[in-house]
């Protein structure tokens, strides 16, 4: 029997720091974490913010340790909902970096909050 992406969702997020967008950029204007859609690229090419890295979520734990090899900077999370990111959390977690939060909103609120 397969479990529903829903269901592994319910277990792997309360595991995950889950926050705003408005938190987020709050957080990102003091600490200078690096901002990361796991969007496709073209999801991001369509519209995206300025400052944020794409990585997609099926690449990112091969690509980021390339791009970010301090294990303690703050790295911010999102996509077009924060599914794909929670599991980019989780993945990254896994890997050693240690200060992950997802953006949970739909990726509008994000737009809107960082443009």
């Amino acid at each position: 029997m397969l479990t529903s992406i829903q269901d592994v969702l319910k277990t792997v997020r309360p595991n995950q720091r889950c926050i705003s967008a408005a938190q987020a950029k709050t957080e990102l204007l003091s600490n200078h974490g690096l901002l990361i859609d796991v969007r496709e690229p073209s999801e991001h090419q369509q519209k995206s913010i300025s400052n944020a890295l794409n990585i997609p979520r099926g690449l990112l734990e091969f690509k980021l340790p390339d791009i970010e090899k301090d294990a303690e900077r703050p790295i911010y999370l999102h996509c077009a909902a924060g599914g794909r990111a929670i599991f980019a959390a989780e993945q990254l977690t896994r890997i050693g970096y240690q200060d992950i939060s997802v953006i949970t909103c739909k990726f509008d609120d994000v737009y809107t909050t960082f443009s």
